[in-house]
Protein backbone atom coordinates (compact mmCIF):
# COMPACT_ATOMS: atom_id res chain seq x y z
CA UNK A 1 0.00 0.00 0.00
CA UNK A 2 0.89 3.58 -0.61
CA UNK A 3 1.26 6.57 1.65
CA UNK A 4 -0.49 9.59 1.43
CA UNK A 5 2.36 11.72 -0.79
CA UNK A 6 3.70 8.58 -2.70
CA UNK A 7 7.16 9.04 -0.62
CA UNK A 8 7.61 7.91 2.97
CA UNK A 9 6.51 11.00 6.02
CA UNK A 10 9.03 12.63 7.57
CA UNK A 11 9.56 10.61 10.82
CA UNK A 12 10.56 12.06 14.44
CA UNK A 13 10.66 11.04 17.64
CA UNK A 14 9.62 13.37 20.43
CA UNK A 15 12.36 12.36 23.33
CA UNK A 16 10.37 14.22 26.14
CA UNK A 17 7.81 11.69 25.79
CA UNK A 18 9.72 8.64 25.02
CA UNK A 19 11.85 6.50 27.17
CA UNK A 20 15.85 7.38 27.24
CA UNK A 21 17.22 5.09 24.40
CA UNK A 22 13.67 4.76 22.41
CA UNK A 23 13.43 4.76 18.99
CA UNK A 24 10.91 6.13 16.45
CA UNK A 25 8.48 3.51 14.99
CA UNK A 26 8.64 2.52 11.43
CA UNK A 27 6.08 4.24 9.11
CA UNK A 28 5.27 0.63 7.76
CA UNK A 29 4.75 -0.72 11.26
CA UNK A 30 1.98 2.54 11.61
CA UNK A 31 0.46 1.77 8.28
CA UNK A 32 -0.05 -1.78 8.84
CA UNK A 33 -1.63 -1.14 12.26
CA UNK A 34 -3.93 1.63 10.21
CA UNK A 35 -4.71 -1.38 8.08
CA UNK A 36 -5.65 -3.89 10.46
CA UNK A 37 -7.52 -2.12 13.25
CA UNK A 38 -11.10 -3.19 13.81
CA UNK A 39 -12.22 -0.24 15.38
CA UNK A 40 -11.62 3.58 15.26
CA UNK A 41 -12.64 5.97 17.31
CA UNK A 42 -13.53 9.49 15.23
CA UNK A 43 -13.28 13.60 16.82
CA UNK A 44 -15.21 16.05 15.21
CA UNK A 45 -16.46 19.18 17.03
CA UNK A 46 -20.36 20.49 17.41
CA UNK A 47 -21.44 23.57 16.28
CA UNK A 48 -21.33 25.10 19.92
CA UNK A 49 -17.81 24.19 19.59
CA UNK A 50 -17.98 21.12 22.35
CA UNK A 51 -16.14 18.01 20.99
CA UNK A 52 -18.01 14.60 19.79
CA UNK A 53 -16.24 11.51 19.51
CA UNK A 54 -17.83 7.88 18.36
CA UNK A 55 -16.59 4.56 17.75
CA UNK A 56 -16.76 3.19 13.95
CA UNK A 57 -15.02 1.52 11.57
CA UNK A 58 -12.60 2.33 8.77
CA UNK A 59 -10.44 0.90 5.87
CA UNK A 60 -7.01 2.10 4.91
CA UNK A 61 -6.69 2.89 1.05
CA UNK A 62 -4.19 4.28 -0.89
CA UNK A 63 -2.76 6.49 1.84
CA UNK A 64 -5.94 7.45 3.74
CA UNK A 65 -8.79 5.96 5.65
CA UNK A 66 -12.19 6.01 4.68
CA UNK A 67 -15.85 6.29 7.15
CA UNK A 68 -19.14 5.70 6.35
CA UNK A 69 -22.38 7.69 8.22
CA UNK A 70 -25.39 8.11 7.97
CA UNK A 71 -26.00 12.33 6.62
CA UNK A 72 -28.36 12.80 9.64
CA UNK A 73 -25.74 11.94 12.07
CA UNK A 74 -24.20 13.73 14.68
CA UNK A 75 -20.66 13.34 12.79
CA UNK A 76 -21.64 14.18 9.14
CA UNK A 77 -23.50 17.48 10.58
CA UNK A 78 -20.14 18.39 12.16
CA UNK A 79 -18.26 17.79 9.14
CA UNK A 80 -20.51 19.60 7.16
CA UNK A 81 -19.56 22.34 9.44
CA UNK A 82 -15.95 21.55 10.17
CA UNK A 83 -14.54 19.00 8.06
CA UNK A 84 -10.85 19.11 10.60
CA UNK A 85 -11.04 15.69 12.69
CA UNK A 86 -8.96 12.70 14.46
CA UNK A 87 -8.91 9.42 13.90
CA UNK A 88 -7.60 7.40 16.69
CA UNK A 89 -7.00 3.58 17.04
CA UNK A 90 -4.87 1.56 19.09
CA UNK A 91 -4.88 -0.83 21.84
CA UNK A 92 -6.76 -0.24 25.39
CA UNK A 93 -3.40 -1.14 27.46
CA UNK A 94 -0.57 0.73 28.72
CA UNK A 95 1.60 -2.55 28.59
CA UNK A 96 1.94 -3.06 25.50
CA UNK A 97 0.76 -1.80 21.64
CA UNK A 98 0.86 1.48 19.45
CA UNK A 99 -1.68 3.78 19.85
CA UNK A 100 -2.10 6.14 16.59
CA UNK A 101 -3.49 9.29 16.47
CA UNK A 102 -4.31 10.45 12.65
CA UNK A 103 -4.98 14.81 12.22
CA UNK A 104 -6.61 15.51 8.95
CA UNK A 105 -10.26 16.47 6.81
CA UNK A 106 -12.67 14.63 6.49
CA UNK A 107 -13.70 15.11 2.66
CA UNK A 108 -16.96 13.52 0.95
CA UNK A 109 -16.18 10.70 -1.79
CA UNK A 110 -18.67 10.41 -4.36
CA UNK A 111 -16.94 8.91 -7.47
CA UNK A 112 -18.29 5.40 -8.17
CA UNK A 113 -15.06 3.56 -8.91
CA UNK A 114 -13.82 5.10 -5.32
CA UNK A 115 -16.81 4.28 -3.65
CA UNK A 116 -16.94 0.27 -5.37
CA UNK A 117 -13.92 0.14 -4.28
CA UNK A 118 -13.90 0.91 -0.28
CA UNK A 119 -17.10 -0.93 0.04
CA UNK A 120 -15.54 -4.09 -1.33
CA UNK A 121 -12.61 -3.04 1.17
CA UNK A 122 -15.77 -2.78 3.27
CA UNK A 123 -17.12 -6.47 3.20
CA UNK A 124 -13.66 -8.27 2.45
CA UNK A 125 -12.22 -6.97 6.13
CA UNK A 126 -15.33 -6.96 8.24
CA UNK A 127 -17.49 -10.02 6.42
CA UNK A 128 -20.68 -9.63 4.75
CA UNK A 129 -22.78 -7.73 7.23
CA UNK A 130 -20.86 -5.54 6.18
CA UNK A 131 -21.77 -5.26 2.21
CA UNK A 132 -22.71 -1.99 0.77
CA UNK A 133 -24.22 -1.39 -2.65
CA UNK A 134 -22.79 1.84 -4.62
CA UNK A 135 -25.27 3.85 -6.02
CA UNK A 136 -26.07 7.97 -6.09
CA UNK A 137 -22.61 8.73 -4.42
CA UNK A 138 -23.21 6.57 -1.12
CA UNK A 139 -22.89 3.18 0.12
CA UNK A 140 -27.00 1.58 0.68
CA UNK A 141 -27.65 -1.31 3.16
CA UNK A 142 -30.33 -2.66 4.38
CA UNK A 143 -32.61 0.08 3.66
CA UNK A 144 -30.29 2.97 4.56
CA UNK A 145 -28.02 5.32 3.10
CA UNK A 146 -24.52 6.60 4.36
CA UNK A 147 -22.13 8.94 3.13
CA UNK A 148 -18.30 7.90 2.80
CA UNK A 149 -15.73 10.44 3.94
CA UNK A 150 -11.87 9.97 3.38
CA UNK A 151 -9.06 11.24 5.48
CA UNK A 152 -5.77 11.71 4.22
CA UNK A 153 -3.38 12.16 7.04
CA UNK A 154 -1.48 15.56 7.74
CA UNK A 155 0.34 14.24 10.79
CA UNK A 156 0.03 11.07 12.71
CA UNK A 157 0.84 10.46 16.12
CA UNK A 158 2.03 7.08 17.36
CA UNK A 159 2.59 6.37 21.00
CA UNK A 160 4.58 3.27 21.84
CA UNK A 161 3.76 1.18 25.33
CA UNK A 162 5.37 -1.45 26.90
CA UNK A 163 9.14 -2.09 27.78
CA UNK A 164 9.98 1.32 25.93
CA UNK A 165 8.09 4.24 25.71
CA UNK A 166 7.67 5.95 22.58
CA UNK A 167 5.95 9.11 20.79
CA UNK A 168 6.63 9.38 17.05
CA UNK A 169 5.15 12.02 14.52
CA UNK A 170 5.09 11.82 11.03
CA UNK A 171 4.56 14.22 9.21
CA UNK A 172 3.12 14.11 5.14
Amino acid sequence: MSDTAGTEPVTELDARFSSDGATPTGWIQARDQLENAEIYWLSTVRPDGRPHVTPLLSVWLDGALYFCTGSEERKAKNLARNPYCVLTTGRNALGEGLDLVVEGEATKVSDHARLQLVADMYESKYGSDWHFDVRDGAFHGEGSKALVYEVVPVVVFGFGKGDEFSQTRWRF
